[in-house]
């Protein structure tokens, strides 16, 4: 029962740190991961915003991988919402990634 209680201490950190990020914006699993002290655990990130995918109060969308790709479309009610949603933040893509030198946004500097 203890490790499920840290998990979803957890995933609020991950979830507050997702609601900070500006429109217009993204942000990496990497970079959240290590704004709150698991640099490595990039994929616990991912585990977490897959699980919230469908909420409207924390902007999943907002969060690619370190390339820019929209890695956890999968979870969205589409394949294209992801997308579509970031476009309608202003977000341009070349080809299928957000240029993300132009879009970053680093959650270590808050």
């Amino acid at each position: 029962m203890k490790t499920q209680n840290r998990n979803v201490d957890l995933y609020d950190r991950i979830y507050e740190i997702v609601r900070q990020i500006p429109v217009g914006k993204v942000t990496t699993y990497g970079a959240i991961a290590e704004s709150i002290g698991i640099k490595s655990s990039a994929r616990m990130v991912g585990w977490a915003l897959n699980v919230a995918a469908s909420r409207t109060d924390i902007p999943c969308h907002r969060v690619v991988n370190r390339m820019g790709e929209l890695t956890g479309k999968l979870h969205f009610a589409t394949p294209n919402l992801m997308r579509e949603l970031l476009e309608a933040e202003g977000i341009v893509f070349t080809k299928d990634s957000v240029n993300i030198n132009k879009y970053f946004w680093d959650p270590n500097i808050l």
